[in-house]
């Protein structure tokens, strides 16, 4: 299990969506709307790198970064521990969290519908 922060997840979102990508295309993506510093974004990179989630290929004096960890499997993860943590690990509860704290559109509804049935169908 691969574990990135918040901020080391801005910049695999970057990855994520689009990869491989050159160090200088991270820092251009990254540095307007966090207004981090190139050294910042770098030594993010370096933090993924050494925790297994991105690979790094030399390419001339540049290095290619691409994800290992994909998007999926990071959200899979997060989610596991947000019920685990919030939520003893069931899903209830943080449905009924959302339904009584947030509002719900109808296209929301009909979404969370189509998925109780598709459960039903799969159980049956």
């Amino acid at each position: 299990m691969i574990t990135i922060s918040e901020a080391e997840a801005r910049v695999m979102d970057v990855l994520w969506q689009a990869a491989p990508r050159t160090s200088e295309e991270i820092v251009e993506a990254l540095r307007e709307p966090t207004g981090w510093h190139e050294k910042t974004i770098r030594t993010l990179l370096n933090r993924l790198l050494g925790k297994g989630a991105v690979t790094a290929e030399r390419d001339g004096r540049r290095y290619i970064y691409a994800p290992v960890l994909t998007r999926e499997a990071w959200q899979q993860q997060e989610s596991r521990s947000l019920l685990d943590r919030v939520f003893g690990g069931k899903v209830t509860p943080l449905l009924a969290h959302f339904t009584r704290h947030e509002k719900l559109s109808a296209k929301d509804i009909a979404e969370l519908r189509k998925l109780v049935d598709d459960i039903e169908k799969k159980g049956r």
